[in-house]
């Protein structure tokens, strides 16, 4: 199945931005392919306002998410890769959704680590194993 991630941040986007609020993004600054200037990282972490307002040209893909930013008064196009976002939030008042880090790709991760897998396709669906849902608190 695809990534949940960037479903819920189109969706938590929205209804910060319908709520009122300025919606903001925590961004892992560590995570490869992230494109941000690096007078906007602090402790490892990037903080942006992507409120409509704020930014232009404002796209959540499957994998990255696109925008163009002011940073001092100077525009900058930024590249987020979904799966670094550790937060998005209102930032009036906090609320929004925080994710589970997720482990960077490796340099052996991508369609070459695929080629010991079936390379027939998809004939017959993966076994089964135990579940993959957890219990949220």
């Amino acid at each position: 199945m695809r990534s949940q991630r960037p479903y819920l941040l189109r969706a938590l986007y929205e209804w910060i931005v319908d709520s009122g609020c300025t919606p903001h993004l925590l961004v892992d600054a560590d995570w490869p392919g992230l494109i941000v200037p690096s007078s906007a990282i602090s402790d490892g972490r990037v903080v942006l306002n992507i409120a409509p307002e704020a930014v232009r040209d404002f796209l959540i893909g499957e994998a990255e998410i696109e925008v163009q930013c002011r940073f001092a008064g100077v525009p900058h196009s930024v590249v987020i890769p979904v799966d670094g976002v550790l937060a998005i939030y209102a930032r009036e008042n906090g609320a929004g959704m925080a994710f589970e880090s997720a482990e960077p790709p490796s340099a052996d991760s991508g369609p070459e680590s695929d080629a010991a897998g079936d390379p027939g396709g998809d004939d017959e669906p993966p076994p089964r194993g135990g579940g993959h849902l957890r219990v949220v608190k």
